[in-house]
């Protein structure tokens, strides 16, 4: 069966701002609270502030950058939360541009796929069997891990193009989409993660589908709350590659050209909340177990009280 649960539409720069979406997340049927990267603040900070304000539920990274921690202290934040918290976590990661990685790195990972690969091996060995003796080209870590009973704690990868997808189907425990049409995870990330998790001889990941959508208003313009939502990631190469395989064709020249893409190619969804309610059924069945509602674009032209009533009415939606 598939869940919904929504996205912190915010950055919170005080830990206190999360607060009300870790509530609505408590009181409500979401399923789970996620946050993006942000440089401004620590997602698994943040959600241990609000696990000991006694907002405890479930967490997700989707996703946090790998350049900014080394694997054992990824392992060590997430194990951290899943104890503070008392529920499960997804720490999901990615490798981020190959800008980001030049700019605290000095150059980008040589292979992207090879660094992921040895940052999950790091991380689950530590997570799993508390010690982990690894000597790879991207990370070393000789170290034994001291950990105490938690609820679960699932490793997730960043998924957008296929080689991605084939590789979080042999390691990874959850696929965690960003922008993608339903039809792309149908046709390209499900194939793939399949592809990847028999060669492996594993289960095939779970999927999570980051949604970014907007409930219809006579005084919103959906270019306007699309282009404000995701004009960032237009611009960068790897989700420019990753729209123009859905059919989506976008240009850094083009910021408001770009917005009408995305809502013309299902990327960003914009209708009354039934009309939602139905189109996110469709990514259901693409093959997505959760679909976490991603509101950015509401809270950032209408503000906190206005991305709060969105999630809770299109939660209801969902439910009917």
């Amino acid at each position: 069966m598939t869940t919904y649960s929504i996205m912190a539409p915010i950055v919170p720069f005080r830990p206190e701002q999360l607060l009300p979406y870790a509530a609505l997340t408590q009181w409500s049927d979401a399923h789970r609270l996620w946050q993006g990267q942000a440089l401004g603040n620590d997602p698994f900070q943040d959600f241990t502030h609000a696990a000991a304000c006694g907002f405890r539920v479930p967490t997700g990274t989707g996703v946090t950058l790998m350049p900014l921690r080394h694997p054992q202290q990824a392992a060590i934040q997430a194990h951290s939360l899943a104890v503070a918290s008392g529920h499960p976590v997804v720490a999901g990661f990615g490798p981020g541009a190959a800008a980001f990685q030049q700019s605290l790195m000095g150059a980008p990972y040589r292979s992207q796929l090879g660094a992921i690969r040895e940052y999950v091996s790091v991380m689950r060995a530590l997570l799993e069997t508390s010690e982990v003796d690894h000597v790879g080209e991207y990370f070393t870590c000789r170290s034994q891990f001291v950990t105490v009973p938690r609820p679960p704690v699932e490793i997730g990868l960043g998924v957008l193009r296929p080689r991605m997808a084939r590789l979080a189907g042999e390691i990874a425990d959850v696929a965690i989409t960003w922008l993608t049409p339903a039809r792309y995870i149908r046709d390209v990330v499900v194939p793939a993660l399949k592809a990847g998790a028999e060669s492996a001889g594993r289960p095939t990941p779970r999927v999570v589908a980051m949604v970014p959508l907007a409930v219809a208003a006579a005084d919103r313009n959906p270019v306007e709350l699309a282009s404000i939502s995701n004009t960032g990631h237009t611009m960068l190469p790897h989700y420019a590659d990753m729209l123009r395989r859905s059919g989506i064709e976008t240009s850094t020249q083009d910021p408001r050209g770009n917005a009408e893409a995305l809502l013309a190619g299902d990327a960003f969804l914009y209708g009354e909340k039934a009309e939602l309610a139905a189109r996110l059924r469709e990514y259901a069945d693409a093959g997505a177990d959760e679909i976490v509602l991603n509101v950015t674009g509401v809270h950032m032209k209408y503000g906190e009280r206005a991305s709060l009533t969105e999630l809770e009415a299109l939660l209801g939606a969902v439910a009917q």
